[in-house]
């Protein structure tokens, strides 16, 4: 199967944003006062992650959403400037 680099590029981003997501899930039940992920396992998780910076469960819930957004454009953008210079030099 050949892939165009765009659509290379658009694969790289989705599989960087699935393990954000793996690592954001993982970091929220394992942060809180109540580890796992009842719903005071949640909370606490989430309110856990923002403790340094301020702000309750809703700053959590916008950290961890933010994590997968940014792996996101990493992988995506890692990809297309890799290939663009393997293209120039190689």
């Amino acid at each position: 199967m050949n892939l165009s680099d765009d659509e290379k590029a658009k694969f790289t981003g989705g599989a960087s944003g699935v393990g954000g997501v793996a690592a954001s899930v993982a970091a929220v039940g394992a942060t809180g006062t109540v580890t796992g992920f009842s719903a005071a396992g949640i909370t606490s998780g989430l309110a856990a992650i923002v403790t340094l910076v301020g702000g309750g469960m809703a700053a959590g819930l916008a950290v961890t959403a933010a994590v997968p957004l940014a792996c996101a454009g990493v992988g995506y953008l890692g990809y297309k400037c890799i290939s663009e210079l393997k293209k120039k030099w190689l």
